[in-house]
């Protein structure tokens, strides 16, 4: 991992176009699964649940991907924790912050993920699993915390608030699902409506038609859908509960303002992101937005976005290379 620096905390990003799993996916194996292993086993190799289960919970509810898990697996070298932490059923917990909105004009979705610079992997990872092509920003190995399909459906992820946790898949996995599977607004909620997750996770959705909603999910709930165009780290404002990320409802207040705002076009709604109070720059700190990301349903782009640079890609022609920047320090010179 990068480490930090007086001038700031350097990452270097790497875009890995591999349609299906193969040696640039084994080689980011290589180098994550040390930390992930110590991740998965943090609370005891009892607590977690057995591969027969887990692997059988896979099949029930996502069997499109069984066949990418197996060739996951046998990629990892037929390790049977490995097949076990790739299934994401019942992991250990984690937090992130992250804020989300959808500009309601274009349409598109932005978001900021904010998490500690040394557990990102930092891998844009660019798919055809099933045979639909997938972008998005790679978590526990082949899940996602943000992305966008071929079909223009865009997905993102933010804590939901609260700490519990529950029989259900790791929220990347999940949303790599969707992405697999769904083509608009509406099959993407009909899945989050069937789908177990393991803790609380709010997630916004957009698709090319300009449909979109934002679905408060958790193990603990019936999943509630709404026409909320913005999330950060809070329950429905219906329905607010204790929240343990910081400032979660100044900035879903800011967010509301600002989307709400018919004179906010998209720049002016991704240059916010950018500033406090939605861009969290305690890096140092272990803690902090580590880039924002800008999806385009309409034109199949993203891009991903930092103070003082910007990488762009295509769903239509993603390819390899890397991307450095320097979080709360001076920007890298780009190529």
């Amino acid at each position: 991992m990068d480490s930090g620096t007086p001038d700031g905390w350097p990452l270097t990003f790497t875009a890995l176009a591999e349609p299906f799993p193969g040696p640039g996916w084994q080689g980011a194996f290589s180098s994550a699964w040390p930390g992930y292993r110590r991740w998965y086993l943090s609370d005891g190799m009892s607590a977690r649940t057995d591969l027969d289960t887990c692997a059988g919970m896979l099949a029930r509810h996502m069997p499109e991907l069984v066949p990418t898990w197996e060739r996951l697996v046998e990629l990892a070298g037929g390790d049977p924790l490995a097949a076990q932490m790739l299934t994401l059923y019942n992991p250990p917990a984690y937090l992130t912050g992250c804020s989300q909105a959808v500009h309601l004009a274009e349409p598109a979705l932005v978001r900021n993920y904010d998490y500690a610079p040394d557990l990102l992997e930092r891998v844009v990872l660019g798919t055809a699993f099933t045979g639909r092509r997938v972008v998005g920003m790679s978590d526990c190995l082949w899940g996602l915390v943000d992305g966008m399909n071929d079909a223009g459906l865009a997905v993102s992820l933010a804590f939901g608030g609260q700490i519990t946790l529950g029989p259900g898949f790791g929220i990347p996995l999940v949303l790599r699902y969707v992405l697999e599977v769904c083509g608009s607004a509406a099959e993407a909620r009909d899945t989050l409506a069937r789908l177990p997750v393991h803790m609380a996770y709010n997630v916004t959705v957009a698709d090319r038609s300009g449909d979109y909603f934002t679905a408060y999910l958790g193990p603990d709930r019936v999943p509630h859908f709404t026409a909320d165009p913005v999330a950060t780290n809070t329950e429905p404002p219906a329905n607010p509960g204790p929240v343990s990320a910081p400032h979660s409802r100044h900035r879903r207040d800011v967010l509301a303002g600002l989307v709400y705002d018919q004179a906010v076009d998209l720049e002016g709604l991704v240059a916010a992101f950018l500033e406090p109070p939605l861009y969290a720059g305690h890096h140092e700190h272990g803690f902090g937005t580590l880039y924002t990301a800008v999806y385009r349903p309409a034109d199949l782009t993203l891009e991903y976005r930092w103070p003082g640079s910007s990488w762009r890609h295509s769903i239509g022609s993603f390819s390899s290379g890397q991307h450095q920047v320097v979080l709360g320090g001076r920007p890298c010179p780009q190529p």
